[in-house]
């Protein structure tokens, strides 16, 4: 028998309240096939930049996407950034984020298959909103 296919839907979104600044990362993960939630994440960082928090969503997504048996996953980030960097269209230059990048297409080549896309703000609605949820509930 063929092993079973699971792929998921991640949208991520990173924030940064200045930059550095109070951070947190949030995430969205659904099953590709019928749109159910599978996941959301919403962890607060501490004093960050924006991108260590975009790059943090990231690879916590890709962690929950294995937890729950993902073969294929489809980012979509709203920072066409990291997007960028995920695919090797540019480098990653800062020292703090090329551990995070290893680590993360680390991850990626654990799976079977997975998409990168950049989507508009408008769009990562819900990852937006979970990595703003993290800052403020890290504030009281």
């Amino acid at each position: 028998m063929a092993p079973r296919t699971r792929r998921l839907l991640i949208h991520t979104d990173g924030a940064a309240r200045g930059n550095p600044g109070p951070a947190g990362a949030g995430a969205v993960l659904r099953d590709a096939a019928d749109g159910s939630l599978v996941a959301e994440i919403a962890t607060y960082l501490g004093e960050r930049t924006n991108n260590y928090a975009e790059w943090t969503a990231v690879e916590l997504a890709l962690e929950a996407a294995l937890g729950h048996g993902a073969t294929h996953v489809d980012l979509r980030l709203d920072s066409e950034l990291v997007a960028r960097q995920i695919t090797g269209r540019y480098r990653v230059k800062h020292p703090d984020l090329k551990p995070i990048h290893a680590r993360v297409m680390a991850r990626l080549a654990e799976l079977a298959g997975y998409t990168v896309g950049h989507v508009p703000r408008e769009l990562n609605r819900e990852a937006d909103r979970l990595s703003n949820v993290a800052i403020d509930h890290s504030r009281g």
